[in-house]
């Protein structure tokens, strides 16, 4: 299956006493670059969450946000945490002594420092088997997402890829055409010079005209990549990075159909085989 690098899941899971809540945004890139934003309560799950995105993704950046919103409960007073708050003086007045200019914490600044406002705590364990559950179902939602722009991708390419196939069968019934007419040229142009014609020399330069403009191995070679893109396509591994190079390849050969090009024609299908090749290329560019 052709995967996108690009995709998006959100996710909201309710606990008892509060609500998880998770955005899982990726874009293409060279590599697996891996983006935490997380709950000061959720920061030691990172390792964990890591870990399973690395299993399921081998390229894109990913960007990870996970917040927990905790409920107060009706029966549950509010507390303060004392020991912390004086811890919290304590450094502001010896703060002060360095920097005596500076403003004081304001009560918004104290209530807001985590931990001052306690609340009943959630088990660690717990809350890490409801993440871990969170991520993966955030995972194949992402994946579901990636799978369908993979498809469009898939399918915007393979039109490409026919149309290459295309151009390639109108090119080769011209080579036999493009050498007779070479050698009417030929004829004509000797008899105008010579006055007489030298079928040796004739045929000595039509020899060397069929090696100059003989592109039978820059098709062979087309069809042959065009074939593996379909291969590559239609396999379960990961694509993004053989696919760029097989358009490097692509390019190529179809530079060299133009610079042996001797008609209108065969230039023409060397630009179009570029055109195609480039817009392949471009949308490559977003495949794992």
């Amino acid at each position: 299956m052709t995967f996108s690098m690009t995709g998006f899941a959100a996710l909201e899971q309710p606990l008892e006493s509060a609500t998880l809540l998770l955005e899982l945004r990726a874009v293409n890139s060279r590599y697996l670059d891996l983006h935490f934003k997380l709950d000061e309560n959720l920061r030691a799950f990172e390792p964990l969450i890591r870990e399973q995105i690395s299993a399921q993704l081998s390229r894109g950046k990913i960007e990870c946000k996970v917040n927990l919103i905790q409920r107060a409960q009706a029966n549950q007073a509010t507390q303060l945490d004392e020991a912390l708050m004086q811890q919290l003086s304590a450094m502001q007045e010896k703060a002060k002594v360095h920097f005596p200019q500076s403003r004081e914490l304001s009560m918004a600044d104290i209530l807001r420092w985590p931990g001052v406002v306690l609340s009943d705590a959630i088990g660690q364990d717990t809350l890490l088997e409801d993440v871990k559950k969170l991520v993966q179902q955030g995972l194949q939602d992402l994946n579901a997402s990636r799978a369908r722009e993979g498809d469009k991708l898939k399918t915007l390419i393979l039109d490409r890829i026919n149309q290459i196939e295309g151009l390639v069968e109108k090119v080769k019934p011209l080579l036999p055409a493009l050498t007779k007419e070479y050698q009417a040229k030929l004829e004509n142009k000797l008899q105008e010079t010579l006055k007489s014609i030298d079928p040796e020399r004739v045929a000595q330069e039509l020899v060397l005209f069929a090696q100059r403009i003989d592109v039978d191995e820059e098709l062979t070679r087309l069809t042959a990549h065009v074939s593996e893109v379909k291969r590559i396509l239609n396999s379960d591994a990961p694509a993004g990075k053989r696919l760029d190079f097989l358009m490097q390849e692509l390019n190529r050969e179809a530079n060299t159909l133009g610079s042996k090009s001797v008609s209108v024609q065969t230039t023409q299908v060397s630009m179009e085989l570029k055109v195609l090749i480039e817009q392949m290329r471009e949308q490559i560019q977003n495949i794992e």
